[in-house]
């Protein structure tokens, strides 16, 4: 009974059932992965970057709540946590932190060595990004760095380096990133405001929704970019303008600023990259 109490706990701590953020680091680095290998990367390559995908994002949950533990119970969206609620010790989480981040570097040590180092950046980013909050006005944009970096690492893992086409890949990534996160930080606003964690969404203020709409469309931009540098075919562009519809459907859902329609077009997100790396796998199929 204890052995299952705890992996309920562990669970709930990596956001088993709440995947979304999974999805979210997954599809953009998987369409790096197919933009790299110029299509089928291979199971191997393909096995680490999935389960690679899934240990680091539990592992920054984890990081995450250990970090914000005395935050998150003044939060009604995280006031449920097992460390805001005492069930799990702040040890105990980190270990379980280092066993999936370990797992995770046991993975790409199979691949090559500038792979695992661009890991360890990786890495590094992700232990800094929950001690931003208390500082920095947009921590969202580090939060976008350690969720791009599995794409620079794909391509390192395929071809051994990063082509200066794959910034432009990189860019869009980021400035996504602070779209959605901006939303999710929307969805805490007046939380954060009364305990003094830094948010996009504080830092914008009444432009919240106007910035979160700007970042969309620099992130459509750039993947436009990357797609005539890399010379993506119709159907790329065809999925592009799906998710530039898609971006737009937003700004119905924020507009407000109530709490269910920001968290709602946060989730709705990882619709847009799934559509990307379809339209990506359907360019390279045609190539």
């Amino acid at each position: 009974m204890f052995l299952k109490q705890r992996l309920a706990l562990y669970l709930l701590l990596i956001r088993w059932d709440r995947p979304a953020g999974t999805y979210l680091l997954l599809w953009p680095t998987l369409a790096a992965l197919w933009l790299a290998a110029g299509g089928y990367p291979g199971w191997h390559l393909l096995f680490v970057f999935v389960m690679g995908c899934f240990l680091m994002r539990s592992a920054g949950c984890v990081i995450n709540d250990v970090a914000d533990r005395d935050f998150d119970r003044h939060v009604k969206r995280t006031a449920q946590r097992p460390l805001a609620l005492g069930l799990i010790k702040p040890t105990e989480a980190s270990g379980l932190a280092a066993v999936l981040a370990w797992l995770a570097f046991l993975l790409v040590c199979t691949t090559n060595l500038m792979t695992v180092l661009w890991s360890i950046g990786a890495l590094i980013v992700t232990l800094i990004y929950p001690l931003t909050k208390r500082f920095l006005a947009m921590p969202q944009a580090i939060l976008g760095v350690a969720f791009s970096l599995g794409i620079p690492m794909a391509f390192v893992a395929v071809q051994g380096q990063v082509p200066w086409v794959a910034l432009w890949w990189w860019l869009g990534n980021l400035f996504w990133v602070l779209a959605y996160d901006t939303e999710y930080a929307m969805v805490d606003r007046d939380d954060d405001l009364r305990i003094g964690i830094r948010t996009s969404a504080i830092t914008l203020g009444r432009w919240d929704v106007v910035g979160v709409m700007i970042f969309y469309t620099f992130s459509l931009v750039f993947w436009g970019v990357a797609g005539l540098a890399m010379g993506l075919l119709w159907p790329y562009f065809v999925s592009l303008g799906t998710a530039a519809a898609m971006a737009c459907r937003h700004f119905s859902l924020i507009r407000n600023r109530s709490r269910e329609g920001c968290f709602r077009a946060f989730t709705l997100n990882h619709w847009l990259g799934l559509m990307l790396w379809l339209g990506v796998m359907a360019s390279q199929a045609l190539a």
